[in-house]
């Protein structure tokens, strides 16, 4: 009878972790379909000037925005998943603490900016999508949709944020629109979004306004959080600086030739972000059971995560050609190559998302921050060494070396890393999947 319970106990957990892994892959998935035809009807409309411009004023902003998150995503569902009893506390606080992370960012940006050799309408796009670091404060609301597996009420938020973004973008092209409107959509969307999470926070009768900041609490968030405060601005680096310093070297041109292909090998990030972010508490739970199955569940979690990676980039090497000319047309065509190559680093991204859940679960965060600290440094030296010899396609090679760098051979050199490390390895011999996990 016991045995009956415990098995029910745990079908019943497995469906609450896939009904939510199913709603955001749902999400997700309409997302990609949204961005292949409106996107790339964006991409197409703008040509690769244009759209090389919109993209390095998105990625400069983002090189700034990854500060005002304070590195609080995980911590706060780490903590709301320990007990719901400091739920208002830890929304509340970390609410304040991201919005003043905004402000100073925007003026951060100001800063750099004028310091920039950018025109004043390149700057005016960087400051309009930077702005939208005040609504995605609100994006606190998420963290708690996560820790209590209820990712639906964000599936719902970004349907609705979805389907008014498409209408505006397609009267945008259709009425000949500037690029100035497809920055000002992007800070309309995150308005949008925060809007959606409060309605749906609200309909679950708690309300925001219990919200409540508490000053220790902060401090200690904060202690906590530095170091992955660090470890996402190196990530954003080794993730945006490509097409920074491709705008320096070659033009804006060049940056759209090689945004257009890096969206389509980026499109498939979202994979490991959803189940490593729906399975954290699971892995948090294993964890206060027993090392064996805590190790278990990770070492299932790198396979499929490495494996899933592979699948994807084998017929995207193949395809790249056909895929590009079919979706942007001739006028993006040495996107073909830098998709054929930037697909790979897609692998090692993979076990990264899933291998920084291990980090954050054992609160090794400084580790988090040497290992992306390594990246990005291989990444700007190889994109300054690579990018004058091989163009765009040197960009993509530095991203392929510094994935690899951060997310595998890290852990080298570090002996605390050693056992993740043979994981990882086996991960790539799968002979252990097919005898079973013991």
């Amino acid at each position: 009878m016991i045995q009956k319970l415990k098995s029910l106990k745990n079908h019943q957990g497995f469906m609450k972790y896939f009904k939510n892994t199913s709603w955001l892959f749902l999400e997700k998935v309409l997302k990609i379909a949204s961005e292949l035809f409106i996107g790339i009807w964006i991409a197409r409309y703008l040509g690769p000037e244009h759209f090389g411009l919109l993209s390095y004023s998105q990625s400069f902003a983002g090189l700034f925005m990854v500060i005002a998150t304070l590195g609080l995503n995980t911590i706060i569902v780490r903590e709301l998943v320990k007990g719901e009893r400091k739920r208002d506390l830890l929304l509340g606080t970390s609410f304040i603490l991201q919005l003043a992370g905004a402000f100073f960012v925007l003026l951060l940006i100001l800063v750099s900016i004028s310091f920039s050799s950018n025109d004043s309408f390149t700057n005016t796009l960087i400051f309009i999508i930077a702005l939208s670091m005040i609504f995605k404060s609100f994006n606190v609301i998420d963290f708690y949709f996560q820790s209590k597996v209820l990712s639906k009420y964000t599936v719902y938020a970004n349907m609705i944020l979805l389907s008014l973004s498409s209408i505006i973008k397609i009267l945008l092209i259709l009425n000949e629109a500037s690029l100035i409107y497809f920055a000002y959509i992007l800070l309309f969307e995150s308005f949008i979004l925060a809007i959606g999470f409060i309605y749906f926070y609200t309909k679950n009768n708690i309300s925001i306004f219990n919200w409540k900041f508490d000053k220790t609490l902060a401090l200690g968030l904060l202690k906590d959080s530095w170091p992955l405060i660090l470890s996402g601005i190196v990530i954003t680096v080794y993730m945006k600086i490509d097409q920074v310093m491709i705008q320096e070297m070659m033009g804006s041109k060049s940056v759209g030739q090689y945004a257009a292909a890096v969206r389509l090998s980026e499109a498939w990030y979202f994979i490991p972000m959803i189940i490593a972010s729906s399975l954290f508490p699971a892995i948090i739970n294993a964890k206060k059971i027993n090392d064996k199955l805590y190790h278990t569940r990770l070492q299932k979690l790198y396979d499929l995560m490495v494996w899933m990676g592979i699948a994807i980039a084998i017929p995207m090497t193949f395809m790249s050609d056909w895929l590009v000319e079919l979706l942007y047309g001739v006028q993006y065509s040495l996107a073909s190559d830098v998709l054929m190559l930037h697909i790979w680093a897609g692998v090692f991204v993979f076990l990264g998302v899933s291998f920084s859940k291990y980090l954050t679960a054992e609160n090794q965060t400084k580790k988090a921050f040497y290992r992306t600290l390594l990246g990005a440094v291989i990444n700007v030296l190889l994109n300054y060494i690579l990018i004058p010899i091989y163009g765009i396609n040197g960009a993509a090679i530095a991203t392929i070396i510094g994935q690899i760098s951060a997310n595998y051979l890290y852990d080298i050199f570090d002996k605390d890393l050693h056992g993740q490390l043979k994981m990882k390895t086996m991960c790539f011999f799968p002979v252990h999947i097919l005898k079973g996990y013991r």
